[in-house]
């Protein structure tokens, strides 16, 4: 069933979460005059934070680069749980009138650009049927990863097991650990929140991981931050906190690729001083050098005083296969287990999987490149979301839709409808969307994700000040208007 009545807007955002907020906001704020609406095919407002209900969900960035400069966070905790952070994007929305503008349980199913129209028209799935809404301008802010499901690789025996085996990102909410044991597979940010939160009610949880992840231990408090809202107050502190950690987070990453050895070492006597050196070594010391792969915050050494005190431990290697109560490695080693959690990462997709093309020609976006890491060569008026590898996602996202913004009063003021950075096959290297990093959602995905060159604006920089460089210009001779 389609809808009779066809809306016309001048954007249409894709998405409700950190993206899709952001660009609302800055919308609102710099081109008042336009009209829009936000598709978000969820009943909720979070995206992320709505759709992880694992026990012990939280931010793996802290929130004064992880919040939005527009609006401070004010609470004291840095590291935070998924439930605050829902929370502060629901009131974020309200208070900017941005939740007036959405319209949940939409899915866009396919996007179609006409050259004549200067139009996309999207086919939206909603509660009532099919509808059909036109629009000059189109945002995806609908982040990176599949919402239908996680990567799940199948291993043997599975069919076998006798509890119930799950992915964190589809986590019941009538699942009762307690008194349980639990393997938790996986190494990443996911697995390493799991584990010391199902150990507190759990009989025993143990992550099974076929190699170690990089964590760095944080206090999930920022006791200079602390003291700052006693003398300047809340949002001073913010703005301040904000600025520091921004630095901060440039510089970490420069020495840890500078110099990676007096990196390691600093997050290698960290843990040597909660487990041990003989433990770390054995568990927790990978084979990459930092940075190839993201890393993973641990607030508190919440994972190495569960595996401290005996709560949880940690087998390392390849699993051979499922048994009916748990699992067996390649080497022999027996877990035993009521409950398999697969905390085995993201399948990776651009678009919330809707179909693209444009004047009927279909767009193959892991064929194409990235303009500026914001845009896809060859296809107009669109502009997608993808925040900082390396860093906090949302310091990437508002420089994008200030950029984003300037674009469209700049067209506005020069008279143009249409806007396409276009690239011919052989000008540029095909090189991976993001360089420099090696985790598998990635490397799954390279045939999804556009491809970037090696000289702008055909980049994709993970750095903050490259990337502001790269967002400076909005008429650059290669964007081109009409």
């Amino acid at each position: 069933m389609t809808s009779d009545n066809t809306l016309d807007l001048d954007v249409v955002i894709v998405g409700a979460g950190i993206s899709g907020i952001a660009a609302a906001v800055a919308l609102g704020q710099n081109c008042p005059d336009k009209s829009y609406a936000v598709l978000e095919a969820r009943a909720s407002i979070g995206g992320t934070w709505d759709l992880f209900r694992y026990p012990g969900i939280r931010s793996d960035s802290d929130m004064y680069t992880l919040g939005y400069s527009f609006r401070p966070w004010l609470r004291p905790e840095a590291i935070a749980a998924g439930g605050a952070i829902r929370e502060y994007l629901v009131d974020t929305a309200a208070e900017f009138g941005v939740d007036k503008h959405i319209r949940f349980s939409s899915r866009l199913t396919e996007a179609s650009w006409n050259s004549e129209l200067n139009r996309w028209t999207l086919v939206v799935d909603s509660p009532v049927g099919e509808d059909v809404i036109r629009c000059r301008h189109l945002f995806l802010g609908s982040g990176y990863y599949s919402y239908r499901g996680g990567f799940e690789p199948t291993i043997d025996g599975e069919d076998t097991f006798d509890g119930p085996m799950l992915h964190a990102q589809n986590w019941p909410d009538d699942l009762d650990h307690r008194g349980k044991r639990v393997a938790v597979i996986g190494s990443g940010a996911t697995a390493i929140t799991l584990v010391p939160n199902l150990a507190r009610d759990a009989a025993n949880v143990t992550m099974v991981q076929r190699s170690p992840t990089y964590i760095h231990i944080e206090t999930g408090d920022d006791p200079e931050a602390d003291e700052l809202r006693r003398t300047v107050g809340p949002e001073e502190t913010f703005r301040r906190i904000r600025l520091r950690n921004l630095r901060n987070q440039q510089e970490v990453y420069a020495q840890a690729k500078g110099d990676p050895d007096a990196f390691k070492a600093t997050l290698f006597d960290a843990i040597d001083a909660q487990i041990g050196e003989d433990v770390r070594k054995q568990h927790f010391t990978p084979t990459y050098e930092p940075w190839n792969q993201r890393i993973c915050v641990v607030p508190d050494s919440d994972l190495f005083h569960a595996v401290r005190d005996g709560r949880a431990d940690v087998v390392t290697g390849s699993i051979d296969r499922i048994t009916p109560t748990g699992l067996t490695m390649a080497d022999g080693t027996r877990v035993e287990a009521d409950i398999i959690v697969k905390a085995t990462g993201l399948d990776v997709v651009l678009g919330g999987e809707a179909e693209f093309d444009v004047d009927g020609w279909p767009v193959e976006i892991g064929r194409e490149w990235t303009y500026k890491g914001a845009a896809i060569s060859g296809v107009p008026n669109l502009v997608y979301a993808f925040g900082f590898i390396n860093a906090s996602w949302t310091l990437r996202i508002e420089a994008l839709t200030d950029y984003w913004c300037r674009v469209l009063i700049h067209m506005d003021d020069i008279g143009a409808e249409k806007m396409v950075a276009d690239l011919t096959d052989g000008e540029q290297p095909a090189l991976p969307f993001i360089s420099g990093v090696d985790s598998g959602y990635l490397r799954r995905a390279e045939g999804l994700l556009p491809r970037q060159g090696d000289a702008a604006p055909w980049i994709n920089p993970q750095n903050y000040a490259d990337t502001l460089d790269l967002f400076a210009s909005v008429d650059d001779g290669v964007l081109t208007f009409s």
